[in-house]
């Protein structure tokens, strides 16, 4: 594993991901419901597949736990280290055909989130975090080869707790939420779908997101990642932070606080 640059095959699955996800996106597709009454299309199954098959060849020796395989009943045997994935974070987004939607890679070790990417397709923007525990966004244009060479490193905002902006989730704000964010001071709040929050926070756009209402780890692990290389950090209402591997809960999150120190 240490012979592979591991954030530039990360960017790259994620890329051909984004590919086959922006193809589907131009045309007409059905919408069917998964088990969870949560929407499904074959974005979210061809892109799984792809990425799936790519992790498996690059990396062998690494198990993936992902979205739609996992909601099939497909889990692997894993321990210390693993893939996190959704291939489609935001389906709602993407059926809502509002750009807000991306491709999730986060690799877990130990429990923790030590390396993400985002890619968010329809926006033409990827963010990673890599081995030195650096974050990075990349603009991609039509002849991006797969270098990284044109990365920007990227920061949260300063410690300053005054005039914050908030992201919460277009799909899944509630009470809860508005009633957690009045204890701080608030400047603005964005709506927006998918794990594209933390890339706002990460990159120092945004300063808090809480989460209180269900989230998946595959739906978070990759912002994580960036997000705690850029500075922040997501934790537990408790304060401790967050956590990877919960099989026994269905790897459902508990619900959390993403903020930019």
């Amino acid at each position: 594993m240490k012979e592979k640059n591991i954030p530039a095959e990360l960017v790259k699955i994620a890329y051909k991901a984004g590919l086959l996800i922006m193809d589907i996106y131009q045309e007409k597709f059905d919408v069917n419901t998964k088990t969870d009454n949560s929407p499904v299309t074959i974005a979210d199954k061809n892109a799984e597949e792809l990425i799936l098959n790519d992790l498996y060849n690059i990396f062998p020796d690494i198990p993936v736990v992902s979205e739609e395989a996992y909601s099939n009943g497909i889990l692997p045997d894993f321990n210390d280290k693993f893939f996190l994935v959704d291939p489609l974070d935001g389906t709602k987004e993407f059926i809502k055909k509002n750009g807000e939607f991306t491709v999730n890679i986060g690799l877990i070790k130990s429990e923790l989130s030590v390396m993400g990417v985002i890619y968010a397709p329809a926006k033409n923007i990827m963010y990673f975090s890599d081995e030195k525990n650096n974050a990075y966004e990349l603009k991609i244009d039509k002849n991006f080869s797969g270098s990284l060479k044109n990365a920007k490193k990227i920061n949260t905002n300063s410690y300053d707790i005054k005039n914050l902006i908030a992201v919460t989730s277009r799909s899944h704000n509630n009470k809860k939420t508005n009633d957690f964010l009045r204890d701080y001071n608030i400047q603005e709040t964005l709506l927006l779908g998918s794990s594209y929050k933390f890339c706002l926070l990460a990159c120092g756009k945004a300063d808090i997101y809480p989460r209180l209402s269900p989230t998946c780890e595959w739906d978070i692990a990759a912002g994580h990642a960036i997000l705690k290389a850029a500075g922040g950090n997501i934790y537990t209402l408790d304060g401790d932070e967050l956590r990877y591997g919960h099989k026994d809960n269905n790897f459902i999150n508990p619900h959390f606080l993403a903020r930019h120190y």
